[in-house]
């Protein structure tokens, strides 16, 4: 194999082979490649989804690459500190960037040169082109050790860069670096069909505890309807059944929202698309607009079926918003998915089997639980940081629910995925039985019993 030098290349770690309908190919590092090689610098991706770490390392060796940026998040911080100690050697300079470095850059710093602080584009390119030619410090948003012994060393934090302002002026995402027929074969073998993501929009205005959001932040950025119809139409030549709208939320903007609806109806596009959406912010009006715009299924955060835990929560919707916004998708025939987390601080027995009956209730074509996770940097991680018990997400081996605790909870594990089994068999009961249901009630007062006397 003949070997290569580029000047930049990009490293999504994730080694993780669950099943997840989420398996989507890195569209953060796709924005920071495209901008790179819009201004003149060659650039490659390697995304490990479907490699082995082995594979991975040696791509990356045969590649020369003068720079090297590893994408990090909770679920992926054991495997990017792994790359970049393998990986430190072969290039000038090593970087770190995504969610987890943002938030604790001093984590990274000891096998990684510096760490990208926020959204990358602009200062990945700032990175490169002063290779060599000033310091450090005059670049923004970045964080670095100085000093020349490790005693004496010091971590300095330069000042924040800021968020692109103008999503427009960015080139679309390097879609021609990704893998597409391996993600296409495994979504064809997991569900049936082939999808792909893109995003609408940058940052979330909403507060929800769990939640983390530090490289995009809370202020929600809008790309014009024109420019986000674009990219749907960049994306056609490749060949995918669906579109995922992987925005935090899709319909922030209800103007923007009907702007690309309508944009897509009068090209005449022939597409499908799901997206992310808020129980209050979907009415029969914008349903109905989506359903003509080529909308195939929406998913709902819906969290909690009790109203109190919401509260807790800081989703600031209710459980009749919920029910009615999951009713109103599926009468004018978008499907429903929603996604509930169970076990929540400051939950008892009776809050979950609320959650757990009120889930079952809903005509959902799809449907998810999972325990709390407190990602470092939410207000959940704050609340819990005292109960931590492990920094970092491994998926758990030979397991059907691939879920686990990473702080002291009230509950075990083993009762809550009781409670996630639960959930399920009385969710797919409904949908089978339909208004036979009831047949099954002396399986949901069984196991309602059980549930509570569990510990």
């Amino acid at each position: 194999m003949v070997t290569l030098m580029i000047d930049l290349l990009l490293i999504y770690p994730y080694f993780n082979d669950n099943n997840s309908i989420f398996k989507f190919p890195p569209l953060g590092l796709g924005y920071i490649a495209s901008y790179a090689m819009h201004h003149g610098y060659k650039v490659e991706i390697i995304d490990c989804t479907f490699l082995k770490e082995e594979e991975s390392v040696t791509r990356a060796k045969k590649l020369k690459p003068k720079v090297i940026g590893i994408y990090s998040m909770l679920s992926m911080k054991e495997s990017s500190l792994r790359m970049a100690r393998q990986l430190k050697n072969s290039c000038d300079l090593i970087i770190a960037g995504g969610p987890l470095p943002t938030t604790y850059p001093e984590q990274f710093l000891t096998d990684f040169d510096l760490v990208v602080i926020g959204e990358g584009e602009e200062t990945v390119l700032e990175i490169l082109n002063s290779l060599g030619r000033k310091s450090l410090s005059s670049i923004r948003g970045i964080a670095y050790k100085e000093g020349e012994k490790s005693f004496c060393q010091k971590i300095v934090v330069t000042p924040s860069r800021g968020f692109v302002k103008n999503l427009d002026s960015l080139p679309f995402p390097a879609r021609e670096l990704y893998h597409h027929e391996a993600y296409k074969k495994y979504f064809l073998k997991h569900h049936g069909y082939t999808i792909t993501p893109m995003i609408t929009s940058r940052g979330c205005p909403f507060d929800c505890e769990f939640c983390s959001k530090p490289v995009f932040g809370n202020s929600y950025r809008g790309r014009s309807p024109k420019n986000i119809v674009d990219e749907m139409e960049a994306i056609t030549p490749y060949y995918y059944d669906r579109i995922w709208l992987a925005d935090d939320i899709f319909p922030i903007s209800r103007k923007v929202a009907f702007g690309v609806c309508d944009e897509i109806i009068k090209r005449g596009l022939n597409l499908e698309w799901e997206c992310l959406c808020r129980a209050d912010l979907v009415d029969k009006e914008m349903a109905l607009k989506m359903k003509q715009a080529g909308c195939y299924r929406v998913f709902f955060g819906l969290e909690s079926g009790n109203n109190e835990l919401l509260k807790i929560m800081n989703k600031s919707i209710t459980v009749d918003q919920a029910r009615r916004a999951t009713e109103i998708v599926k009468s004018v025939g978008i499907k429903a998915g929603a996604f509930f987390i169970i076990g929540y601080p400051g939950e008892d027995n009776n809050t979950m089997l609320d959650t757990i009956r009120f889930a079952s209730s809903l005509p959902l074509d799809y449907l998810s639980f999972t325990v709390p996770y407190p990602i470092p940097g939410t207000k959940l991680y704050e609340k819990l940081k005292e109960r931590i018990l492990v920094d970092d997400w491994k998926k758990p081996k030979r397991s059907l629910i691939e879920h686990v605790l990473l702080y002291k909870s009230e509950f075990s594990m083993a009762k809550l995925k009781f409670g996630i089994v639960k959930a399920m068999i009385q969710h797919y009961s409904r949908r089978h039985f339909g208004p036979f249901y009831p047949v099954t009630k002396p399986f949901e007062t069984l196991t309602d019993y059980f549930f509570k006397v569990m510990k």
